[in-house]
């Protein structure tokens, strides 16, 4: 099963500052030990949302709206996207993040083409999606 592991947003991530040398050491360890155990698929860092946009759909048609946004404990600064056996595991390395006192971080996990039944995506929709996903790996081992 896959989690994403979400980091929330602050003041200091939107406003741009960057972490100490240190902290990039200490997530740099955490990302090395979750490479060697074979369970992390993606991290990455998000710029403020002042770099970001939103497209929503009103009326059923596409509108851009620039950041930023308001609310920064909705926003997001980051995530790790993790394959685990079970629950427990992905407590367990969310656990290891090495955050400070008042450190946020939400898990969600990823739903899988398995997990939806069959009148929702049928065996034929099934096989296309499970392609789309082989091929997305074949360009990720192309780069």
């Amino acid at each position: 099963m896959r989690y994403m592991m979400l980091v929330r947003a602050d003041e200091n991530t939107e406003s741009g500052v960057l972490p100490p040398p240190e902290v990039f050491e200490e997530m740099s360890r955490y990302n090395e030990e979750l490479v060697k155990a074979g369970v992390l698929l993606a991290a990455d860092g998000l710029h403020p949302s002042e770099k970001g946009f939103r497209v929503t759909w009103p009326g059923g048609k596409p509108t851009v709206t620039d950041g930023p946004f308001a609310e920064a404990k909705e926003l997001i600064a980051g995530y790790w996207v993790i394959q685990v056996k079970s629950r427990e595991e992905a407590v367990q390395w969310a656990s290891r993040v090495p955050f400070g006192e008042g450190g946020v971080l939400e898990l969600r996990q990823i739903f899988e083409p398995t997990d939806f039944p069959a009148e929702v995506l049928p065996p034929d929709a099934m096989e296309r999606e499970q392609a789309l996903r082989e091929e997305v790996e074949r360009q990720a081992g192309n780069r």
